[in-house]
């Protein structure tokens, strides 16, 4: 691979500026310790709040109020609005990476897109919401519903207490590929601005994505036909990221794994990425997850137990550590190679 003039490897061919793997590593590790110590920013600067404002925003004036078939004008005029602010995103994080490559000490760029990465990726706060639907349900079970709707979309009312944690089990495992390992995958293949541009896709996937009729009153829209641009480039992006993160949770998991089952369940889902993290974490712990009519992972397991959930999150803090590792280990091999 070719070196810039400060002999840094090439690491981001298709980006100006590119840094060496050794750089990239420090990034990610640097976004990862921040994370761990001190969690997510406040809103006011975080970077996923100001994404999800524009979509609501945009949203609110692009979804039909009535019921429409074959609607292809919301269609085409909410794929435009995706396509500018995801430009938006992408031009404005590129910017700053262009910056910090150009104008910083390599230590300093890595420090700064360390920086800029970690709003991008959130497991500490994942893992905690993902413990205090646990916490809750310990209480009682209405508590432990309430809390599980801070984290779905679904109704949460008539779950029984294996429900509940069914849903927390799931929401961590697919949440570790959109929330970690996602973003830290487009980071090592486009930098920053590919990094940017999965979250800005995930976000508004959980905000356009999902079809039929979504708000109140006067907010109420139909999401029917104005939603699929965003859900189809989310599924695309997360297609990757999704097989990664269930390799990634089986080897961290360090336990057996039928991929014939694997593959089964991954396509009763209704996501073509969700399954695949989600069916590995039900073999791990041996339980049988799904939702009633629409799909089963893992039919054989038991139902989940107490103590299910806080394994589940163990393993997904296996999963990051790993990632940790492979960085240090690029790091290392990267510095000893005179990169």
């Amino acid at each position: 691979m070719r070196r810039d003039g400060r002999g840094a490897l090439n690491a981001w061919p298709l980006l100006p500026g590119s840094p060496g793997t050794a750089l990239l590593a420090g990034a990610v590790l640097i976004a990862l310790a921040v994370d761990a110590l001190w969690g997510e920013p406040p809103a006011r600067v975080h970077p996923v709040v100001w994404m999800g404002r524009a979509l609501g925003a945009c949203g609110a004036r692009l979804a039909p109020q009535q019921a429409r078939d074959r609607d292809l004008k919301a269609f085409w005029l909410s794929a435009g609005v995706w396509i500018a602010l995801g430009a938006i995103v992408y031009i404005a994080s590129w910017g700053i990476q262009t910056l910090a490559l150009r104008h910083l000490p390599l230590w300093a760029a890595a420090v700064l897109l360390g920086l800029v990465l970690k709003p991008l990726l959130a497991w500490r706060m994942l893992k905690r919401e993902v413990l205090a639907v646990q916490a809750a349900l310990a209480q009682s079970l209405p508590a432990g519903r309430d809390r599980l709707s801070w984290l779905v979309s679904r109704d949460t009312a008539q779950l029984d207490a294996f429900q509940v944690r069914e849903s927390a089990i799931e929401t961590l495992a697919e949440n570790l590929c959109d929330s970690v390992i996602a973003p830290l995958l487009w980071f090592a293949v486009l930098g920053l601005p590919g990094a940017a541009l999965y979250r800005f896709a995930n976000t508004a996937d959980a905000m356009w994505g999902y079809p039929g009729w979504r708000g109140q009153g006067a907010a109420r829209r139909h999401w029917q036909w104005a939603g699929k641009w965003a859900a189809r480039a989310d599924d695309v992006l997360s297609w990757l990221p999704a097989r990664l993160t269930a390799a990634l949770l089986w080897l961290a998991g360090g336990r057996r794994v039928s991929l014939a089952q694997l593959r089964r369940d991954a396509r009763g889902t209704p996501s073509p990425n969700g399954g695949w993290p989600m069916g590995v974490m039900a073999q791990l712990l041996g339980v049988r997850l799904g939702k009633p009519g629409v799909y089963v992972l893992h039919p054989a397991g038991a139902p989940p137990r107490e103590g299910d959930v806080a394994l589940a999150v163990r393993f997904g803090q296996k999963t990051v550590s790993a990632v940790v590792l492979i960085a240090l280990v690029a790091m290392i091999f990267d510095v000893l190679g005179g990169g």
